[in-house]
């Protein structure tokens, strides 16, 4: 997958990054659905999927505004939620399920295409970058040294040990990716941007580990064979990349 997400960037103009984000939300609103159906809390997946979508472009196109999208995804499941004319117990879980969808999947694929359309393709690198390094350098890091279970009720094959590894091998990634691609930046605000990361990819696997180990589902889906779905792929982006796109726009 990462050499399509790395041809799209480049070799593409902003709009291909959108369609692929667009796609990728699509394709994770409908795995996020059967989690939320199998923790007892069906949603209407087209209307979900349509407003993470369109949570997603809010940031790259100019109407409507992202707070008239998330409101409007608001109103539409609440409506849904009443329409049957009998108030149910799960009628706030649907509506806050259908909304989160869209803050969890649309927004953060929605800062990726910000950063490309609006900072240009190099700024998206040290992201890429830090996050298959600290990912690689947990695995075998795991692998090799790991004795201590980071979250053994929520992920049982990580280990503290591991994901020191990906902290450590983090941070210089950044430091290394930015001071090339991320002019004006110094290097130790760089170092906390790579342990950052590092730390918010972490929290967001393990996540989106316990919304399956919650829903007794291995994976989200098989759409990947040997490694799982869209969410399974994404879900350390979906907490470091708003992050990242936020320091950006800071800076």
């Amino acid at each position: 997958m990462l050499p399509l997400l790395m041809a799209v960037i480049f070799w593409l103009p902003p709009w291909g990054t959108l369609v692929l984000a667009l796609i990728a939300v699509a394709l994770g609103v409908w795995e996020y659905a059967a989690l939320s159906s199998a923790l007892g809390v069906p949603i209407p997946r087209v209307i979900a999927a349509a407003g993470a979508m369109a949570a997603c472009a809010a940031f790259v196109v100019p109407e409507p505004p992202l707070v008239i999208v998330l409101s409007s995804l608001v109103i539409a499941g609440a409506g849904l939620a009443v329409s049957g004319g009998r108030p149910t117990r799960d009628m706030l879980a649907a509506v806050a399920s259908v909304t989160f969808a869209a803050l969890w999947i649309g927004m953060p694929l929605g800062t990726i295409v910000a950063l490309r359309q609006f900072a240009g393709a190099e700024s998206v690198l040290p992201l890429i970058f830090t996050i298959v390094v600290s990912d690689s350098a947990q695995y075998y890091a795991g692998r090799t040294f790991g004795r201590h279970p980071l979250s053994p009720l929520i992920s049982p094959k990580k280990t503290v040990e591991g994901a020191i590894g990906g902290m450590v091998f983090a941070v210089p990634a950044m430091v290394w990716s930015g001071s090339r691609f991320l002019p004006g930046v110094g290097w130790e605000w760089l170092a906390m941007l790579g342990a950052a990361i590092a730390v918010l990819g972490m929290t967001g696997d393990l996540f989106e580990s316990a919304i399956k180990r919650a829903a007794d589902m291995k994976d989200s889906s098989t759409l990947i064979p040997g490694h799982g779905g869209v969410l399974d792929r994404l879900d350390g982006w979906f907490f470091a990349a708003p992050v990242y796109y936020a320091f950006l726009r800071a800076w």
